[in-house]
């Protein structure tokens, strides 16, 4: 059973980052820049906690500009920019080597949930060009991956030629 966490205020049945998960992420993130001197505009969230908004809209599917206040996160709209920089500077795609190397040296990887589609892994060799159409009974089967269509007849009437003599 998980014990309540307090994020921000706001009370929790499960904690959604937690430190060991945090100490694995936080090297890979870019550094925040400094702010300026003259006119230094808001204090900038803190990594930490726009990555709790940011898993917090994902897990739970509401809407970026629903994302509660009391969680101490930022607006939706921060931690979505902060997605976003992130996603620009590559963080995810290192995050997922480094997570995958992680769990592959504890021994926790569970190769049986995985799925690989032509989405996610190229083809490299390709396939066969075309796969026999099945029988359906007397008759070969009906190609569905390519039905070309009948051409429009040529309409003679004269009230198209007209429009041409005007």
């Amino acid at each position: 059973m998980y014990k309540n966490v307090t994020q921000g205020g706001v009370t929790m049945a499960k904690e959604i980052l937690s430190e060991e998960l945090w100490e694995i992420i936080q090297p890979l993130l870019p550094k925040l820049k400094p702010r300026r001197f003259m006119y230094p505009g808001r204090k900038k969230v803190d990594d930490r906690k726009a990555l709790t908004g940011i898993l917090f809209v994902l897990i739970t599917g509401i809407g970026w500009e629903y994302l509660p206040k009391e969680m101490g996160c930022g607006s939706g709209m921060t931690c979505w920019r902060r997605l976003r920089d992130w996603n620009e500077a590559g963080v995810w795609e290192n995050l997922h080597k480094v997570l995958l190397q992680y769990l592959q040296k504890k021994e926790k990887n569970d190769w049986s949930r995985a799925i690989i589609d032509s989405s996610s892994a190229r083809a490299v060799f390709g396939g066969s060009r075309q796969d026999q159409v099945p029988l359906t009974g007397e008759k070969m089967g009906v190609n569905t991956t390519f039905s070309p269509m009948a051409k429009a007849p040529h309409s003679h009437r004269k009230s198209h030629q007209l429009i041409g003599t005007m």
